[in-house]
């Protein structure tokens, strides 16, 4: 279960859920000791940016197909990367993708730098390396 930062000498990692595929992860984040807070939209997370920095965020990629976000943008993820930029700029982005999906995060990382990105289902040994910021 996701809950609120205890400890601010600890790592901070917010995740966004917004759907079932998202892997569950709190078990691990805790075995690491990292603090992880969780949101369910992504305007939710954007805001609470604005007031504190997280060290990482977990987020899924879905794709703008249908030009499902105004038509400018590659993804879900785009606005929420601006505002990073601007609020948050050391926070480290870590990117679940589906593979068939996976082509398409190239191109927003290409506008903007991701720490990480994996494909699910999520390999632990992956993610632990880009947790501890080992790459």
């Amino acid at each position: 279960m996701c809950g609120v930062a205890k400890n601010m000498t600890t790592k901070t990692l917010f995740s966004v859920i917004e759907s079932p595929t998202h892997p569950f992860l709190t078990p691990l984040y805790n075995k690491l000791g990292i603090d992880e807070l969780c949101f369910k939209h992504m305007r939710k997370l954007i805001s609470k940016i604005k007031k504190v920095q997280p060290d990482f965020i977990a987020v899924e990629f879905f794709y703008g197909y249908g030009n499902n976000y105004a038509g400018i943008n590659i993804s879900n993820l785009d606005v929420m990367l601006y505002s990073l930029q601007r609020y948050s700029p050391n926070t480290k982005v870590i990117v679940f993708v589906d593979k068939s999906e996976r082509q398409y995060v190239d191109k927003l990382n290409d506008i903007l730098p991701l720490h990480a990105v994996m494909t699910l289902p999520v390999k632990e040994i992956e993610l632990i390396i880009a947790l501890k910021d080992l790459k």
